[in-house]
């Protein structure tokens, strides 16, 4: 499967919003349910369909992220990416993220002369910078306060 990626019109915005909340009041009603589908009726053509409990949770991000103007990427978790793509994802340079690779700091293997990184890799990746940035910050936040510099 593809990404796919659309730009979220102004008019699609306006509808996710309006859906959002009921989408989030079903998904959050269903939640202790032992039900593992959930029944969607299609209005325009009066069909029933079933879909997991857990694409409804992600129906909901979805709309909470049109709503919000964002455009939207769907890429299966045990896709491989470029190192372009993995670089765009981080929001770093692609000659940064080469020698990220190259010094071990995320898992890669190569096809012919290109690099190819697993999603679920680089996800891993931006988690642990996320953790340890939140750890320093949190050194930094006690090292003021221990040294009176005026944060409070």
């Amino acid at each position: 499967m593809d990404a796919l990626i659309k730009r979220t019109s102004q008019e699609d915005q306006k509808i996710a919003r309006r859906s959002l909340e009921g989408v989030r009041s079903a998904s959050h009603s269903i939640k202790g349910s032992k039900a593992k589908g959930v029944k969607i009726k299609i209005q325009e053509t009066g069909e029933n369909i079933i879909i997991p409990k857990k694409a409804l949770a992600l129906l909901s991000a979805i709309l909470q992220n049109m709503a919000e103007g964002k455009s939207i990427s769907i890429i299966p978790s045990d896709s491989e990416i470029s190192t372009q793509q993995a670089a765009d994802m981080l929001n770093i340079s692609r000659p940064h993220l080469v020698k990220l690779l190259e010094a071990g700091a995320i898992p890669f293997k190569k096809v012919g002369s290109h690099r190819r990184i697993l999603l679920k890799d680089i996800l891993n990746y931006e988690e642990s910078l996320k953790t340890e940035r939140e750890k320093q910050l949190g050194f930094l936040a006690k090292q003021a306060q221990d040294l009176n510099l005026g944060y409070e």
